[in-house]
């Protein structure tokens, strides 16, 4: 018998789905592939998020590995760092000015990859994720599990030690 994968594998397929078609689609048409945190990186600025820390916090990333794809993403031409006129002492990033084309195309592909996406599963069950993933689903939750087993001791060597 097969077993569904759980939640949770699922939707990181279907995340690595559309970045794959997006990347791939990006790259018929002749730009410069991204990593997936790049991908993802970029995803989040278009939705509106300029702030380091905060992209940091979206990503599920240190402040660290922002910093490394800011540098990258920076050297490719596609953003820049300025100072925040709410705060002088941070930064915002933005789009560079020569990343047009590329924001622009990386529009278009979700975009079609979202229709396809929807005639492939239907119009009300793609309507239906898309409502439940919009929803907040609260902060991250701790669930009440069984204590673990003294460091350096598994399952497996308490019932060995006890039977």
């Amino acid at each position: 018998m097969t077993t569904k994968p759980a939640l949770m594998i699922r939707l990181s397929g279907l995340l690595f789905w559309f970045d794959e078609s997006l990347q791939k689609s990006l790259a018929r048409a002749g730009y410069k592939p991204a990593t997936r945190s790049q991908s993802m990186f970029l995803l989040c600025l278009a939705a509106g998020e300029n702030r380091p820390s905060r992209l940091a916090t979206q990503l599920g990333v240190s402040r660290q590995a922002v910093s490394h794809i800011i540098a990258e993403l920076s050297q490719r031409g596609l953003i820049t760092l300025a100072v925040d006129p709410k705060d002088a002492r941070g930064r915002i990033v933005q789009y560079a000015d020569g990343a047009n084309d590329v924001r622009g195309a990386a529009h278009t592909a979700v975009a079609e990859l979202e229709k396809l996406l929807k005639r492939r599963i239907g119009a009300d069950t793609f309507k239906s994720l898309n409502e439940g993933l919009s929803r907040d689903w609260g902060e991250p939750a701790i669930i009440d599990l069984p204590p673990a087993a003294p460091s350096g001791e598994t399952k497996a060597r308490r019932k060995t030690k006890a039977g």
